[in-house]
């Protein structure tokens, strides 16, 4: 396998990660917020998403970074979910600390990734 069809594969793993991250919070949101209104996509994205990471799993070998840089994008997706939430209903409290970790996960991610501090030629 090809190490950039091999990069495309982890980061469809992120990504997954992310949106797994952000349909647990709208479930969890839905629950505890009564202006959220349940819907039932959230639940089934985060089950699809779910078993494309577990399919992947079975499939693929995982990088070594993978299982910390999973987890971060998946708290990235649900903290920022969480702010968008408190966004529109600021009423339900302050969005300051969803968006603090949201971004220094962002970060933490794009450095690990290379993106964030990689030097030019």
């Amino acid at each position: 396998m090809s190490n950039d069809n091999y990069q495309s594969s982890e980061r469809k793993n992120l990504f997954m990660a992310l949106i797994a991250g952000i349909c647990g919070d709208a479930i969890l949101s839905a629950m505890t917020m009564s202006e959220v209104t349940f819907s039932i996509y959230p639940l089934i994205a985060l089950v699809l998403a779910v078993q494309a990471l577990y399919s992947d799993y079975l499939h693929k070998p995982a990088s070594e970074d993978f299982p910390l840089l999973g987890l971060a994008c998946f708290f990235v997706g649900a903290f920022g979910h969480s702010a968008f939430l408190k966004a529109q209903y600021p009423h339900e409290g302050s969005n300051f600390i969803s968006i603090v970790i949201a971004l220094v996960l962002m970060a933490w991610v794009g450095k690990k990734l290379g993106h964030i501090g990689k030097k030019e030629a």
